[in-house]
């Protein structure tokens, strides 16, 4: 068995996916609705949409979709996606990325858990969270 965030977008997953792969890097798959068999069941206006990214990092899959339906998109709340990274300056690399136009919760810093750790919403407003799983030292 395998966990994987699904991260849904409101008409922005296209550009969503080719910001998260170029802050983290990996191999990036993508699926327009008009590319796939339910081309002919959606309007023209969202058959640029995604149905299906996917981002895979390591061994780790980052998955993500435009909602179908116009009105129904929710807003992402309850949950942040962890990246758990074990180089300081890689930690404080990405989160800098992210945070790029989005909204810095908890500027990367030392805690008692962690050399390195910090909370943001990137632009497409996933909350994520950054810690540097490096032995801490006091």
């Amino acid at each position: 068995m395998q966990l994987s965030p699904h991260l849904s977008f409101n008409g922005q997953c296209e550009a969503a996916f080719k910001f998260y792969e170029r802050c983290l890097g990996g191999k990036m798959n993508m699926l327009a609705y008009g590319d796939s068999p339910m081309a002919e069941q959606v309007s023209s206006r969202w058959r640029g949409k995604i149905v299906h990214a996917s981002l895979t990092v390591s061994d780790r899959v980052l998955a993500g979709s435009d909602v179908l339906l116009p009105g129904t998109y929710p807003k992402p709340q309850g949950f942040s996606v962890l990246l758990s990274i074990d180089d300081p300056a890689d930690a404080e690399r990405i989160f800098h990325l992210l945070a790029e136009n989005g909204d810095v919760r908890m500027p990367i810093q030392k805690t008692f858990w962690s050399p390195c750790f910090g909370v943001l919403v990137d632009q497409f407003g996933i909350p994520w969270e950054i810690s540097c799983e490096a032995k801490h030292t006091a």
